[in-house]
């Protein structure tokens, strides 16, 4: 199954890496892929309990869904994470 969600605070493609290497490092998610102009992410998941983990993750990288609370943490932790992004893909 294919699942698509609507994150907060996602800015460019820093982001966007380290969002796919975090899910697609989950066991049961494949194909993670971000969507820059739609601020999405979608992932193809077997059991639903995996959007759970999937939903958590994106929270603590600082990216949580559109209907979750975005505070000054959350916002301050997506910066961090695009950095990280950003670096990490500058080595591959």
């Amino acid at each position: 199954m294919i699942k698509t969600e609507i994150l907060q605070n996602l800015k460019c493609d820093g982001c966007a890496n380290t969002i796919t290497n975090a899910l697609n490092k989950i066991d049961g998610i494949k194909n993670a892929q971000v969507e820059l102009q739609s601020n999405s992410v979608s992932f193809e998941y077997n059991d639903e309990n995996q959007i759970d983990i999937v939903e958590k993750k994106l929270a603590n990288l600082g990216y949580p869904i559109d209907t979750d609370p975005n505070s000054i943490l959350q916002k301050a932790k997506s910066f961090v994470s695009c950095a990280v992004g950003r670096i990490s893909d500058k080595k591959d």
